[in-house]
């Protein structure tokens, strides 16, 4: 624990050494306000509730974590520091480990800012604030299951912007793998198989949460996914190290 947590306070504090943070957090926040007051609706409804915040979570997370993602790894090997890393006396774990809970963390703070919207609509009506605790719990579960694959990504490239496409599409997959659309397209397979197939949908678990119904079955879907996909990154790490 004490290696993985000197890894995350390097990382923590790199993320608030440079401008990079305070821009992803204004573009949250801005982006965030907009999606629930205006695009989504929130007067026209009439109904003191967050859903349309939480609604478009999933397409905010696919265009602003891939962006935050896509330096964990990349960054460190194009700028060498990652050899230095490397021979460091932590294991290969707790750097990963490290790394994800910095960037997690992050997310976490920008999460905390919308808080204010919670307060705004408690001001305006009187919502039920057990689905709004849900919905913030299923927030962080999946912006988790992003930032895993995305560091996972980026650990196999040194160019950022590779890192940043290629998770864009991967996680966009997984939030596809729902729709009528693509399961129309496994009409063929057996029900198991598409079954399997809508299981694998961030959309799918994420909608359930923010229902207010926190399933056992959501959770440990997206924390197998995260320990998946950080077991991957450490793998590809270590392939790295042995070069």
């Amino acid at each position: 624990m004490k290696q993985t947590w000197i890894v995350f306070k390097r990382e923590l504090g790199g993320y608030f050494a440079t401008p990079v943070a305070y821009v992803f957090l204004v573009v949250y926040l801005i982006l965030s306000g907009v999606f629930t007051w205006y695009i989504g609706g929130f007067y026209e409804r009439d109904q003191a509730d967050l859903q349309t915040f939480f609604l478009y979570h999933p397409w905010l997370y696919l265009a602003l974590i891939p962006a935050l993602s896509m330096r964990m790894w990349a960054e460190e090997r194009r700028s060498g520091t990652i050899e230095l890393l490397l021979t460091l006396p932590i294991e290969m774990a707790h750097a990963v480990v490290g790394k994800f809970l910095a960037a997690w963390c992050f997310v976490g703070v920008a999460l905390a800012l919308t808080t204010t919207e919670w307060l705004t609509v408690n001001y305006l009506g009187e919502p039920d604030n057990g689905i709004i605790v849900a919905g913030y719990v299923g927030s962080m579960l999946m912006a988790g299951g992003f930032l895993a694959i995305g560091s996972c990504i980026s650990a196999l490239t040194k160019n950022q912007v590779i890192a940043f496409v290629i998770t864009v599409v991967a996680c966009l997959g997984f939030i596809l793998s729902g729709f009528p659309a693509v399961l129309d397209m496994f009409q063929w397979a057996p029900e198991f198989l598409i079954e399997a197939t809508r299981s694998f949908s961030f959309l799918t678990h994420f909608a359930a949460i923010t229902r207010g119904v926190i399933d056992a079955r959501d959770l440990v879907f997206f924390t197998s996914l995260i320990v998946f996909f950080l077991y991957i990154n450490a793998v590809f790490v270590d392939l790295k190290k042995a070069d």
